[in-house]
């Protein structure tokens, strides 16, 4: 019977591997077109690998708990001819068929054009590179250095680790500089120490942390009062987080200010074209970050819809493709944790975050009774690209989201 592959989709464009956690088929099992078969774990969500016809599982290749490439052979399926005529899925034995018809059409002279290269004619064109500075590429005694030779790079590389991963060693070589035998000594020291498995959603956070901090990034927060957004959000129904007030003046000060959400790229700022922002949603082993779209043009009652079923399903980690697609800003609410402050980092892709901090009652100078009165103050904090918004810049934002938060009936 002709066979039919089950394959690791393309589960979103920045998504290449994915790991298998439960396998639902074993071989002899009947399926129907379009079942779930595998769950996967990505960097972003937990989603389903579905079969692409009907048919009889003949043999299951993938193991639970390991990681697949996109395009991977997962298991095999033993399919009808007469479900192949009405899906048109293309089968193993075709697709063999077809590769060896397009060999045996390519003209003899044109195989191998890739390796047709002249070694010595190669060698000869060669730019000969001469080192730019002579003796120690760091100044001796500095320890710490930062320059890593090419045999330390290669072992990092066999191991998969980055210069963030090396920080902690002290360095013996000339400079300072960490040496192969350093990393193998510390290797050794921690061999024994208690440790856990990075899951897929903790590696991605590093990794975007890590290209995060290549830019010079800053912080400052002001101050804001609470007391009219929690009068208002008492008398509305279902009742709106107060993130999603902040989200909303946010939205609506950078759509005032649309450079300040820019990027920059070379010489130019490239603005944003939608007011896209995501949440910061705190899962089991990490943080995800749903986007909601046209923010600057939603109510607080369609965010309030929107944000609860988006939060349900970034829980559950079942959030599609568009749902983490980039936005152009970040809100987070580290304030759920009791905290009062706080420096958030962006995105690589995002200029800004914003953070709100815990609530807090304090006494606060009325002017219109010329006494200390009870109000609930928080801290927001404003993260951001030094490159393209200077202190000023973030200050007048904070003061315009403050100042919207003072009408919350408008937003």
């Amino acid at each position: 019977m002709p066979t039919v592959p089950i394959f690791m989709p393309q589960l979103g464009e920045s998504i290449a591997e994915a790991t298998i956690i439960r396998i639902d088929i074993e071989p002899g099992q009947e399926v129907a077109a379009d079942q779930e078969v595998i769950e996967v774990e990505t960097q972003k969500a937990t989603m389903g690998v579905t079969t692409l016809c009907k048919g009889t599982v003949k043999e299951i290749t993938a193991k639970e708990g390991e990681t697949y490439a996109v395009g991977t052979m997962l298991g095999l399926l033993e399919v009808t001819d007469e479900e192949v005529t009405k899906t048109g899925v293309e089968t193993l034995e075709s697709a063999a068929q077809k590769r060896v018809a397009e060999a045996a059409a390519q003209p003899d002279e044109e195989k191998n054009l890739h390796f047709a290269v002249d070694n010595d004619s190669y060698e000869e064109k060669q730019p000969v590179v001469e080192p730019s500075v002579r003796g120690l590429p760091v100044p001796a005694g500095v320890k710490g250095a930062h320059y890593i030779s090419p045999r330390m790079r290669a072992r990092m590389d066999e191991l998969g680790l980055r210069e963030a991963d090396i920080s902690a060693i002290v360095g013996t070589g000339a400079g300072g500089r960490v040496t192969v035998e350093d990393l193998e000594k510390f290797l050794d020291y921690i061999e024994t120490w208690p440790s856990s498995h990075a899951s897929p959603m903790r590696l991605a956070v590093a990794d975007a942390m890590r290209r995060s901090w290549t830019r010079p990034l800053a912080t400052v927060s002001r101050p804001v009062r609470l007391d009219r957004v929690l009068d208002h959000r008492r008398q509305q129904d279902p009742k709106p987080g107060l993130t999603l007030y902040v989200l909303r003046a946010f939205a609506i000060a950078l759509s005032e200010d649309p450079a300040s959400a820019g990027f920059l790229i070379g010489e130019r700022i490239v603005h944003p074209r939608a007011f896209d922002i995501g949440v910061a949603v705190q899962v089991d082993d990490g943080v995800v970050v749903p986007v909601l779209r046209h923010v600057d043009t939603m109510t607080l009652g369609q965010l309030t819809n929107a944000y609860a079923d988006m939060v349900d399903r970034a829980r559950r980690r079942r959030l599609g493709e568009d749902d983490t697609r980039a936005g152009i800003a970040t809100v987070t609410n580290f304030g759920t944790f009791g905290l009062t402050h706080g420096t958030p980092i962006p995105l690589p892709n995002e200029t800004l975050i914003l953070g709100l901090a815990a609530g807090v009652k304090k006494p606060v100078w009325s002017e219109e009774v010329e006494a200390f009165v009870p109000a609930t103050e928080a801290e927001i904090i404003v993260t951001f690209d030094h490159r393209v918004v200077d202190g000023g810049g973030a200050g007048l934002l904070l003061a315009r989201i403050d100042q919207l938060l003072q009408s919350p009936e408008k937003l």
